[in-house]
């Protein structure tokens, strides 16, 4: 018999999450960002249901590799470009297109010998200051690209903003005037939209966009809710009650007794723990679903248990359903509630959680 947590990857909600990413930002076309196996949600089988997606955002050759060996044909962009000199010829064969944010990859796309050149997304550094071109040495590459005889003739100019997820912070202009700015003259497909910049920030939209955390239901800014935005949860982190115990006022509940009974009460024992993904660091009262009920965490998290106050569910019993973030509780909830944000969560569902895929396009 195996344990009961799971993930229930919605792709029916998926794909409303892509159309609201099309609507919000009509007439762009869409480069879904897949990385990290998908945010954590299964990378080919999130691929495969993002069938009106242009194009897909992946890590690293080796998450390109995975998806084109199953059987995706779409265009696959390595947002992090190559690493190493003999994944070129890879690329190439393989026809992903790179993202070019220094010039050590510059130096090896003017000298190595490829079977046909490759699509380059040129990044800029507009204030991000992690990845790509300042805006000095901009034009420098941009004319030393043009030349190579490893790059398409199409070459795309891309940046990325820091921090769009804040709708008060005027940062996110300035990094806009300084891309416009830097690329004045120059003919070329732009992207620069994230999913803070698709949602909150019009003016970056441009000719492409980059949705990611917003795909898979979350929110990405600090004031709003998913729900606000119209974006419908993906994963359901879901388990099932253990064990139902009664306990004495005073009595501890876990590690270190760090929790007391205030009352003679319930507490139930419920299949997950940090070795599952749920965050350790979650605070007491932290909520989870008890037969679409609310009930709250307490005691440590264990690696794989977690103790729930069960005072304000009625009925409850061993066997019934626990969700722990999704479908009726918002994942973005528990990461504030854990300190943390929601990328991190869903990235964070450990392997031996297995995913159940519900599609309503198969019923």
């Amino acid at each position: 018999m195996t344990r009961a947590v799971q993930a229930r990857i919605n792709l029916s909600a998926l794909r409303s999450n892509l159309s609201r990413a099309r609507e919000v930002a009509s007439g762009c076309k869409v480069m879904a960002i897949i990385k990290a196996n998908a945010y954590g949600h299964g990378a080919l089988h999130i691929a495969k249901a993002l069938d009106q997606a242009d194009s897909f955002g992946v890590a690293s050759l080796e998450e390109a590799l995975v998806l084109r060996r199953s059987g995706i044909v779409r265009p696959i962009v390595l947002l992090e470009g190559f690493f190493e000199i003999d994944e070129l010829p890879v690329i190439a064969y393989e026809r992903f297109e790179i993202v070019v944010h220094h010039v050590s990859q510059l130096e090896i796309l003017e000298t190595v010998t490829l079977v046909h050149p490759v699509v380059v997304w040129l990044k800029i550094d507009s204030g991000m200051h992690r990845l790509g071109f300042s805006p000095k040495l901009f034009r420098s590459v941009w004319e030393r690209l043009v030349q190579c005889k490893n790059v398409d003739g199409d070459i795309r100019l891309m940046t990325h903003l820091a921090c769009a997820d804040d709708l008060a912070n005027t940062k996110t202009i300035q990094q806009l005037k300084l891309f416009d700015l830097i690329n004045k003259g120059i003919r070329a497909k732009k992207s620069i939209a994230n999913s803070a910049g698709i949602l909150g920030w019009p003016s970056t939209h441009m000719d492409w966009v980059r949705p990611g955390i917003m795909l898979y239901g979350a929110s990405p800014f600090i004031d709003q809710s998913a729900g606000q935005l119209s974006l419908k949860p993906v994963m359901t982190l879901c388990s099932r009650l253990i064990a139902v115990n009664q306990y004495k006022k005073g009595e501890s509940i876990g590690y270190g007794g760090a929790w007391s009974c205030p009352e003679d009460m319930a507490v139930g024992v419920v299949a997950v723990g940090y070795g599952d993904g749920y965050p350790r660091h979650a605070a007491f009262g932290t909520p989870v679903l008890v037969n679409g009920c609310r009930a709250k965490l307490v005691g440590r998290v264990s690696m794989d248990m977690i103790m729930i106050d069960l005072r304000s569910v009625k009925n409850v019993k061993v066997g019934d359903s626990v969700v722990l973030w999704g479908d009726g509780l918002p994942v973005d909830e528990i990461a504030k509630c854990a300190e943390t944000i929601s990328y991190e969560l869903l990235c964070g569902v450990a392997p031996r959680v297995p995913l159940q895929i519900v599609d309503d396009r198969n019923n």
